[in-house]
C-alpha cells in the first residue's frame, strides 16, 4: 500500500484546520514516501517521491479527522472522502501523539471503508448453514430466546461480553445496559490484558492507569521495559522512546525472556525466566538498598510500608535471584545502577508482566521500584502502562467489568444509589431487576460477576459450585476475540453446551466457526468506529473525539443503535435511554457524554464535555509535542485530550492532568498527590502524606478525602452556592452531583480525593507484600517447595479456582519446554480484523512457533518444518517452526493473533460465504492452560509448559 500524491487537478474542499501529509511535504520540499510506514515530524527521515495518480477533478474531497482503531497510542488520521467513499488517508503530521507516524496497521486503516470480508447482514446458523435474516427478525428471535432464559434461569444466565473496540459512549451504555438487565456478568478484554495492572497500581497509589504519557517519555533518562515490546506492539510509541535516547542519552533496559526488537534498541538486555518478575525486581532493589541509591526523602514523605519491602528484599541475595530468574548478579547490578544513576526514569510493562497467576504481585513490584527511586509524580518518571486496544482504557474506566460500575465505584449499595440517581431511576426498580436470592450469603447485585477469563467455567462448572442461580446459558460476544483466551479446548466445549450464541462484530470472528454447533448461533453486523462518531480514551488517559468518516457499510449498524433495538425488545430501553435523545433508532452520542459527565466524579470524567473535546480535535495542531500543553489559540494552557482527572464541571475549565501525582503544579493546573483511598491510618500509623502537598495548597500536609463534613470543619462550607449546599449535604467529593465539593477543594489548592502516602503493602490482597510464587505449570520442581502457589479457593468471582492441586502435579517430564506468547507488528488482538485486511495479510501469512536451534536439533526438525505444539492440558496446534536464537533453549514463543484452524482442522468452510479472513492459522491459546490471578482472575498465558514434535 503506497501513500501517493494525486494529480494537482483534483478539486479538494478547503481544509478547515491542520495539515495533511501532502501539504506538509509541499511546504517542506520533502518528497513523499512510497512506504506504508510514514516518517514522523518527531524525527523526520528520508522519503522517496511517489508516483502520482489521477482522481477526477469533478469530485470534491472532504477531510475527516479520526483516530486509529488499533492500539491505544491514539494516532491522528486525516480521512479523505469522495462521494461518501473513503478514498484516501494521511497520518496527521500536526497531531501531538503520532506527528505523522503510522505503523503497518494504521497505514492500512482505509480498508475498513471497503471491507470485503465484513459481515454484510444478520444471519443465523440453521441446520449447519448460514441463513440471512432481516434485522427485525434477528432482534425478535434473539430477544425472545433471551427473555425465555431469563424467565427460567434468572438474569445471570445471560452473559454480556463487551468490547475495547466500543467508543466511550457505547462502553458506558453497555455497562448500564447490563446493570439494568440485572446482572454483573459483564466484562471485556481488559480482564485478560491489564486487570492486574488496574488492581495492583490502584491499590498502590489510587488510580490504576498510566501515570505519565508517551510524549512525556521524551524527558526520561532511563526506561525499564519489562514484559513490553513496543517496537512491535506499539510502534509509534517507539518514536517517543527513541527521542529520549537521542535527546537525553536515555538508558534503555529491556527485561524479557525473548530477545525482542525492542531489546535490539536497548543499552542493557536481561533475559529472565517467565514468571520470575517479582524475584528480578527484588533483586534490583537489593542492589538499590545495598548501595543507598533509594530516594529517602521521597519515601519518608510519600510512601507507606517500605520497611516491610526492605525485609522481603533482604531475602533476595544475588545468588538466590540468579537461581530463580536465571539472571546473573552482574546483569541485575547493572540494571540497578543504570536506573539509579539516570533519573528520572520510568517503568513500562504490558501483558508480559500482567498475564500471570502472580500478575498483581508483579505490577505492585514495578510500582514499588519507582517509589524507591523517587520517580513518581514528575516529568520523565512514572509507570507508563501501554494498553493494547484503542479504547481498552476507556472501556475499563466505564466499568465494562464484572466487579464495578462506571468510574470504579464498585458494587456497594452506595455505588448503586449514586448511579441510580445519575440515571434518574428508582433504586428499588433497579434492585428488582436482579435475582433476589442470596448465594453463599451474597446478593448478586453486590457480588462480582463471572469474569470473561472464566465464562467457559460459568457454562461447564457444576451449578452447586457457582454463586448464582444457574449456569451461563447465553453468550453475547459483542466485539470480542475468543481466541485471545486460554484453554481453547474448554471454550469449544462450553460453546457447544450454550443455548444461544450471539456474535456482534464487523467480522464473524473465531467464535463463529470453532463451536461445532449446527444451530443457535446469530451473527449481527456492527459497524467499525469509522462509521459512527464519539470519544475514545488513549493509554495516557486523554480523550479524543472521532468524526464519522463514512456511512455504515452493507446492512451494518452502530453498536449503540443495536443496543437500543435489543433493549427495546427486552423491555427496558425507556429506562436505559431515559434522558438520551433517540433519532432514527440511534441514541444521541453527545447526550450520552453529558450523562457520564454527571456521574464520573471519582476519576474526573466530568470536565470533558462534547464541546470541549471537539474543540481539542479542531485545534490538535496547537499542542506542544512534549508537554501536551496548548500554546496559544482558543484553548491555551489546556492539556491535549483533557486527560483524566479533569476535575469539576466543564465550566470550571480544568486543563486535565498530564502527569498524575505531580506536586510541582497547583491542582487547578493539573497538579496533584497520591490518593487517600485506604483510610487515614493503619496499625496505628498515619497513611497521610508528611510535609508534601501540591503547589499552592492551603493544607500544607496530608489530609483525608473531602466531604461535606470536612468542608464544614475547615470553615469552607459557605463557599458553596445554595444549590451546591443542597446537593452536597451528606455527600463527598465522588457523590456530590453538583461538583461543589470539588470546586471548593480545588479553589483552596487541595486534591478532592485527599493527600496520602502511596502504600507499598496491600493488606487486603492475598500477599500483603508482593512475593514470588512459581507458576502453576513450572519446570522448576526444585523451587515449588520454597515458592509455592496459593491453596485452592472455594470461590473467587463466583467460581472455584484451583492453584495448589495443579502445581502439585509434575508435568515437566512430559512437557519440558516453557511456552509463552506475544504480539506481532502486523496484527492485533485475536487478529480477525487485521487478518481480513489484504494489505496486512500479505505481510504475515503463517502461524509459527519460535524454537531455539538446540531444541530443534534435539527434537529433530528444521526451520520451516511443520510441527505439533502440545500444551500440558493436551490442547495441540499444527504450526510452522521458526528456528531462531531469539528464544533460549527450553523456551518456545507463539504469536496469539491467529485463528480459523483448530487442532489441525481447517475451519475456513465454516465461515459465512466470502467472510473468511485472508489468513487463518492455529490459535496459540488452544495450547495454553489453566491459571488465574486471585485478585482479578487474569489468565496465565505468559508461562506454561509444552512439548514439540515434528509433524
Amino acid at each position: 500500500m503506497k501513500l501517493t500524491k494525486r494529480s494537482d487537478s483534483t478539486v479538494t474542499e478547503q481544509q478547515k484546520f491542520g495539515i495533511s501529509r501532502r501539504s506538509f511535504i509541499k511546504s517542506s520540499t520533502i518528497a513523499a514516501s512510497g512506504a506504508a510506514v510514514a516518517s514522523s515530524m518527531f524525527a523526520p527521515g528520508m522519503m522517496k517521491k511517489a508516483q502520482a495518480q489521477t482522481v477526477s477533478k469533478e469530485v470534491k474531497t472532504e477531510i475527516k479527522r479520526t483516530i486509529c482503531s488499533h492500539c491505544s497510542v491514539g494516532c491522528g488520521i486525516y480521512a479523505e472522502v469522495q462521494n461518501g467513499v473513503w478514498t484516501g488517508q494521511e497520518p496527521a503530521f500536526d497531531h501531538p501523539f503520532n506527528a505523522g507516524g503510522h505503523c503497518a496497521k494504521g497505514a492500512a486503516l482505509r480498508e475498513h471503508g471497503h471491507g470485503e470480508r465484513r459481515l454484510k447482514y444478520p444471519m443465523k446458523l440453521e441446520n449447519g448453514k448460514w441463513v440471512k435474516l432481516s434485522w427485525e427478525d434477528a432482534i425478535n428471535e434473539i430477544g425472545d430466546k433471551t427473555l425465555a432464559i431469563r424467565k427460567e434461569s434468572g438474569p445471570d444466565s445471560v452473559y454480556w461480553l463487551g468490547s475495547a473496540k466500543h467508543n466511550n459512549e457505547q462502553a458506558y451504555i453497555y455497562r448500564k445496559m447490563a446493570s439494568l438487565w440485572g446482572t454483573n456478568n459483564v466484562d471485556h478484554q481488559a480482564r485478560i490484558c491489564h486487570s492486574t495492572t488496574v488492581a495492583g497500581v490502584a491499590n498502590t497509589w489510587g488510580y490504576g492507569a498510566m501515570t505519565n504519557s508517551f510524549n512525556d517519555m521524551h524527558n526520561c533518562k532511563s526506561i525499564l521495559f519489562i514484559g513490553s515490546n513496543p517496537a512491535e506492539a506499539h510502534p509509534v510509541a517507539m518514536q517517543h522512546i527513541l527521542i529520549a535516547k537521542e535527546k537525553n542519552n536515555c538508558k534503555i533496559v529491556v527485561a524479557d525472556p525473548r530477545r525482542t526488537r525492542t531489546a535490539a534498541k536497548s543499552d542493557h538486555y536481561v533475559s529472565l525466566r517467565p514468571g520470575s518478575d517479582v524475584s528480578f525486581i527484588w533483586g534490583v532493589l537489593w542492589h538499590v538498598f545495598a548501595n543507598k541509591w533509594e530516594d529517602k526523602e521521597f519515601i519518608k514523605q510519600r510512601v507507606f510500608g517500605m520497611d516491610e519491602i526492605r525485609e522481603e528484599v533482604a531475602k533476595w541475595k544475588p545468588e538466590e535471584v540468579e537461581r530463580v530468574t536465571g539472571v546473573s548478579e552482574a546483569d541485575v547490578y547493572q540494571t540497578a545502577k543504570l536506573l539509579s544513576e539516570n533519573r528520572p526514569g520510568c517503568v513500562v510493562w504490558c501483558m508480559g508482566g500482567t498475564q500471570h497467576t502472580t500478575g498483581n504481585n508483579n505490577t505492585r513490584a514495578y510500582c514499588i521500584l519507582e517509589l524507591a527511586l523517587g520517580n513518581m509524580g514528575k516529568a520523565g518518571g512514572g509507570t507508563n502502562i501501554f494498553r493494547g486496544h484503542d479504547n481498552v482504557q476507556g472501556a475499563t474506566d466505564f466499568g465494562v467489568l464484572s466487579h464495578t460500575l462506571p468510574g470504579y465505584y464498585g458494587l456497594s449499595d452506595g455505588a448503586w444509589k449514586h448511579w441510580s440517581k445519575v440515571w434518574d431511576l428508582d433504586i428499588d426498580w433497579v434492585k428488582n431487576r436482579f435475582d433476589q436470592q442470596k448465594y453463599s450469603g451474597k446478593n448478586p447485585m453486590n457480588n462480582m460477576g463471572i469474569p470473561v477469563s472464566r465464562w467457559a467455567d460459568g457454562v461447564l462448572e457444576n451449578i452447586d459450585n457457582i454463586e448464582q442461580k444457574d449456569n451461563i446459558r447465553a453468550m453475547f460476544y459483542w466485539g470480542h476475540a475468543v481466541n485471545s483466551q486460554t484453554r481453547g479446548t474448554d471454550i469449544k466445549k462450553a460453546m457447544k453446551k450454550l443455548d444461544m450464541m450471539v456474535i456482534i462484530d464487523p467480522y464473524p470472528t473465531v467464535a463463529a466457526v470453532m463451536h461445532d454447533r449446527t444451530d443457535g448461533v446469530y451473527l449481527l453486523p456492527a459497524t467499525t468506529q469509522f462509521e459512527t462518531y464519539g470519544s475514545v480514551t488513549a493509554s495516557n488517559r486523554s480523550l479524543q473525539w472521532r468524526d464519522k468518516v463514512i456511512e455504515p457499510l452493507f446492512e451494518s449498524k452502530p453498536d449503540h443503535e443495536i443496543m437500543y433495538l435489543l433493549t427495546k425488545k427486552l423491555g427496558f430501553s425507556d429506562q436505559l435511554f431515559k434522558h438520551i435523545k433517540i433519532e432514527n433508532n440511534q441514541p444521541n452520542i453527545e447526550d450520552i457524554t453529558r450523562e457520564y459527565n454527571r456521574g464520573m466524579w471519582t476519576i474526573g470524567y466530568t470536565g470533558q464535555s462534547p464541546e470541549r473535546l471537539k474543540e481539542h480535535q479542531k485545534n490538535w495542531h496547537t499542542f506542544h509535542h512534549t508537554t501536551l500543553e496548548a500554546e496559544g489559540g482558543p484553548i491555551h494552557g489546556e492539556t491535549y485530550g483533557l486527560p483524566w482527572p479533569c476535575w469539576g464541571t466543564p465550566e470550571m475549565k480544568h486543563p486535565g492532568t498530564h502527569i498524575l501525582y505531580d506536586t510541582s503544579k497547583p491542582v487547578a493546573q493539573g497538579g496533584g498527590n497520591f490518593r487517600a483511598r485506604f483510610g487515614v491510618e493503619f496499625e496505628g500509623k498515619s497513611l497521610l502524606a508528611e510535609d508534601s502537598y501540591p503547589k499552592g495548597c492551603d493544607i500544607e500536609d496530608g489530609h483525608p478525602e473531602f466531604s461535606d463534613k470536612l468542608l464544614k470543619q475547615l470553615g469552607w462550607w459557605n463557599e458553596l452556592t445554595a444549590d451546591e449546599k443542597a446537593a452536597a449535604e451528606g455527600k463527598n467529593w465522588k457523590t456530590d452531583l453538583s461538583g461543589g465539593i470539588q470546586r471548593v477543594a480545588i479553589k483552596h489548592g487541595c486534591m478532592p480525593f485527599g493527600n496520602a502516602k502511596a502504600r507499598a503493602i496491600v493488606w487486603t490482597f492475598p500477599d500483603r507484600v508482593p512475593k514470588h510464587r512459581e507458576p502453576l505449570y513450572t519446570p522448576r520442581r526444585d523451587l515449588v517447595t520454597d515458592y509455592p502457589t496459593w491453596d485452592d479457593s472455594k470461590s473467587i468471582y463466583r467460581l472455584p479456582t484451583l492453584y495448589k492441586s495443579i502445581q502439585d502435579q509434575d508435568f515437566s517430564k512430559e512437557y519440558p519446554i516453557i511456552l509463552t506468547s506475544g504480539r506481532l507488528v502486523e496484527y492485533e488482538g485475536g487478529g480477525e480484523e487485521t487478518r481480513s485486511n489484504p494489505w496486512l495479510a500479505e505481510l504475515q501469512q503463517e502461524m509459527f512457533v519460535e524454537v531455539n536451534p538446540k531444541d530443534a536439533n534435539d527434537i529433530g526438525f528444521k526451520d520451516g518444518d511443520m510441527v505439533w505444539v502440545e500444551g500440558a492440558e493436551k490442547g495441540r496446534i499444527h504450526v510452522k517452526a521458526m528456528v531462531t536464537r531469539r528464544v533460549k533453549p527450553g523456551l518456545a514463543f507463539l504469536p496469539f493473533h491467529f485463528g480459523g484452524k483448530f487442532q489441525g482442522e481447517d475451519l475456513h468452510d465454516k465461515y459465512p460465504e466470502g467472510s473468511a479472513p485472508y489468513v487463518t492459522g492455529e490459535a496459540a491459546n488452544t495450547a495454553t492452560t489453566y491459571g488465574y490471578d486471585p485478585v482479578t482472575q487474569m489468565q496465565e498465558s505468559k508461562v506454561t509448559l509444552c512439548k514439540i514434535t515434528k509433524a
